[in-house]
C-alpha cells in the first residue's frame, strides 16, 4: 500500500535518526525479502556509514559511503522503524524481516507482515539502471502538463492503470490515482489517449495537490502503514473517493462507486467523473 507520500514521510523521519550511523551487522529473520543471499547482502553493506536518506518513487534509499545504496520497496505492509536500542516487549516490531545493527547500539528494522517488500544493496551503476527505468517524479518541476499529455496520447490503457505504471510516473498508487482523477474530473476507465490537453493540465495539478497534501498529513493509513516513529498517517480522513463506495460524494452528493480495472478496485463519482469528457474546471 505505501505510495510516494508514505515513503516520503518515512524518509523524513529516518533522516533524523540514521544518518551518520555505521552498519555493524545485518540480521535477516526473513531473507525472502532480499534479492541475494543474506551473506552477500551483509558483505555489501557491513561496515559502511549511512550518508543520506532519499526517495525515488515508492522506494526508500539509504545512501552509503562508497556510493552503494540500500533500496527498500515497502511492498504492501513494510515499515522502516529506527530504535535507539534493540526493541523488546510491547511496541517491538511484530514481523521483522531485516535488522540493521549500528556501531552506536541503535537498530533499524524493516518490518513486513506480508513480506511483499524488498531490500536490495546496489552499486551506483545498478541503481542508475533502475532509476532510468522509472517515470518522472510528479512533484518535480519537469513533470509538466505538456509532457504528461504527450505521454498519455501514446497509450490506450485506462487512465487509472496508466497512472499506476511506475515506468510512466513514479510513486503513484491506487489511493492517490483515485483521488487525483476525482479532483480532475476524469473517469478512471477512460483511455489515456482520450485525455485532452486541458484535462492533462487539471490532472497534473490534481496529482501534485493530492500527493503534497498527503505528505503534509503524514500519509494514509488504511490498515498497516506506520511512519518512522511508528505513528499512523492522518490523510485517510480526507479521502474523497478511495474506499468510500456508496458514501456521498463530498463535492456533489452522488454515491461513490467502485469498479474493477485490471483486477484492482477503482473508486469514482459518476457525476463528477463522467465516462466521456467533461472534466470540471478548477
Amino acid at each position: 500500500m505505501p505510495e510516494l507520500p508514505e515513503a516520503e514521510t518515512i524518509v523524513r523521519g529516518l533522516r533524523r535518526s540514521v544518518v551518520g550511523e555505521r552498519i555493524r551487522r545485518v540480521e535477516t529473520p526473513h531473507p525472502d525479502v532480499l534479492r541475494t543471499s543474506p551473506r552477500s547482502f551483509g558483505a555489501r553493506v557491513r561496515g559502511r556509514r549511512i550518508e543520506g536518506v532519499g526517495r525515488r518513487g515508492k522506494n526508500v534509499l539509504l545512501r552509503l559511503e562508497g556510493g552503494r545504496i540500500i533500496a527498500v520497496n515497502l511492498g504492501m505492509t513494510g515499515a522502516l522503524l529506527p530504535f535507539l536500542r534493540p526493541p523488546r516487549g510491547p511496541g517491538s516490531p511484530t514481523h521483522p524481516a531485516v535488522v540493521f545493527r549500528f556501531d552506536s547500539g541503535a537498530v533499524l528494522v524493516f518490518d513486513d507482515q506480508r513480506r511483499f517488500g524488498t531490500v536490495e544493496a546496489l552499486d551506483a551503476a545498478q541503481w542508475e539502471e533502475r532509476h532510468t527505468r522509472m517515470g518522472p517524479e510528479p512533484l518535480e518541476e519537469d513533470f509538466t502538463a505538456e509532457a504528461l499529455h504527450r505521454a498519455l496520447r501514446r497509450s490506450v490503457s485506462p487512465i487509472r492503470s496508466w497512472l499506476l505504471d511506475q515506468r510512466r510516473i513514479a510513486g503513484v498508487g491506487n489511493i492517490y490515482a483515485s483521488e487525483a482523477l476525482h479532483l480532475a474530473g476524469i473517469h478512471p476507465a477512460r483511455r489515456a489517449r482520450t485525455v485532452t490537453a486541458g484535462e492533462a493540465r487539471l490532472l497534473r495539478e490534481a496529482i501534485r495537490d493530492v500527493l503534497q497534501a498527503a505528505i503534509d498529513f503524514g500519509g494514509t493509513t488504511i490498515r498497516d502503514y506506520r511512519n518512522a516513529d511508528g505513528q499512523a498517517g492522518e490523510y485517510g480522513r480526507r479521502l474523497h473517493v478511495y474506499g468510500r463506495e456508496d458514501e456521498p460524494c463530498m463535492a456533489c452528493g452522488a454515491g461513490i462507486r467502485r469498479t474493477v480495472i485490471s483486477n484492482r478496485s477503482a473508486y469514482f463519482c459518476p457525476s463528477c467523473q463522467p465516462r466521456r469528457g467533461g472534466a470540471r474546471r478548477r
